[in-house]
């Protein structure tokens, strides 16, 4: 059976996005700093450019990738990646607004819980991706992350959006770092979540 993982590419001060959702261009270098092509299946999204340690992490993970589940806001902002997510593989939206059927998307409107168990049902034996931000923090609250990954940059935001904003289960407590590889300019960390006797994070 796949995982559900989660995470995001973070500052070193714990941010995943700048004051007034600033900061991307200096969060996402390690996105174009190395000589390995990785062509997504998005048509408006730019082929990656990694070292070589970023793009066999992100190969492997991508190809043990079933679905994805993502909020409404990051779907109209990206205009739905053009018809298909880089990843290649079905997403799930999360909404309170379900717009007309579109092929690769997925929209559902009973909360965190429904998304993860709807990308399931997609993925099969295959992980679930829940992006970060809102949909990683309840997805955390509700129990139903197995592990994190974090991409570590060297850059200080000073401020703006963290990984989990506003999380209502701490403390919670990781296992590891089961992973760690250096790229250039990041360091992608692994870490399991660690599950008390009663089933929930601790």
């Amino acid at each position: 059976m796949g995982k559900v993982i989660t995470g995001g590419t973070m500052s070193l001060d714990g941010f995943i996005a700048g004051p007034g959702e600033s900061g991307f261009d200096l969060l996402f270098q390690w996105y174009g700093n190395g000589d390995v092509e990785i062509v997504g299946a998005s048509p408006n999204v730019p082929p990656l450019r990694l070292s070589r340690a970023s793009a066999d992490l992100l190969k492997d993970e991508w190809g043990n990738a079933g679905a994805l589940v993502v909020g409404r806001h990051l779907y109209d902002m990206t205009n739905a990646w053009g018809g298909m997510h880089p990843m290649g593989i079905p997403v799930v939206v999360l909404t309170h607004r379900v717009p007309e059927e579109r092929p690769n998307f997925v929209f559902v409107d009973e909360g965190i819980e429904a998304a993860v168990a709807k990308a399931k049902e997609i993925a099969g034996d295959k992980d679930v991706v829940v992006n970060g931000g809102q949909m990683a923090r309840q997805a955390l609250e509700a129990g139903l992350i197995d592990e994190i990954g974090v991409e570590l940059v060297p850059v200080l935001l000073g401020g703006g959006t963290s990984l989990f904003a506003d999380l209502g289960i701490a403390p919670v407590q990781f296992e590891g770092p089961i992973r760690v590889v250096e790229g250039t300019g990041v360091t992608h960390l692994r870490y399991r979540v660690h599950s008390s006797t009663d089933g929930t994070s601790a």
